[in-house]
């Protein structure tokens, strides 16, 4: 199964439309979506641009999470999972959260096959025994480079796409 992996998107919609862009062409399975949607309007560009089912979690700058509730309940597919997810799929435990922290104390209990996380806004994948964690870098280019992760469930491959 593949997965999008995106993080970060800080409003910036104009660039999220370009990844939702290319995670179409892919042929992507699920998304996931590691925190800082920031305005409840950039969930509402990503549950209209991408129709499989959408597995999110909350970040530190993402204000008004009310109505990112309310905008997740009227999109069926769009799953808000708050601080943390823990997933199965595809026969694979996969956890998400935004601080990279956390995410590595998940990965080091070796409890997941990949562990997803967000925040830094940095590209990177680390294999930490038999967990992979990694993080998609950033929708908001702040740092000059718009990116996404994706991730094969079967083979545990992930790789970073740049836009």
């Amino acid at each position: 199964m593949k997965i999008a992996v995106l993080s970060d998107i800080h409003d910036r919609v104009d660039h999220l439309d370009l990844v939702l862009s290319k995670v179409r062409e892919s042929e992507v399975d699920v998304l996931f979506f590691l925190g800082d949607f920031c305005a409840p309007f950039s969930l509402a560009v990503l549950a209209e641009g991408f129709s499989n089912p959408i597995h999110a979690v909350f970040g530190n700058n993402d204000g008004d999470v009310l109505l990112l509730c309310k905008i997740a309940a009227g999109h069926g597919h769009v799953t808000l999972h708050g601080q943390f997810a823990e997933l199965q799929i595809d026969g694979r435990e996969i956890a998400l959260h935004h601080y990279p922290e956390i995410a590595r104390r998940l990965a080091e209990s070796g409890h997941y096959a990949a562990v997803f996380s967000g925040h830094d806004h940095q590209r990177y994948i680390h294999q930490i025994e038999t967990t992979l964690w990694a993080n998609p870098g950033e929708i908001m280019g702040r740092f000059g480079t718009v990116s996404f992760g994706m991730f094969d469930t079967e083979t545990l491959a992930f790789e970073h796409v740049i836009v």
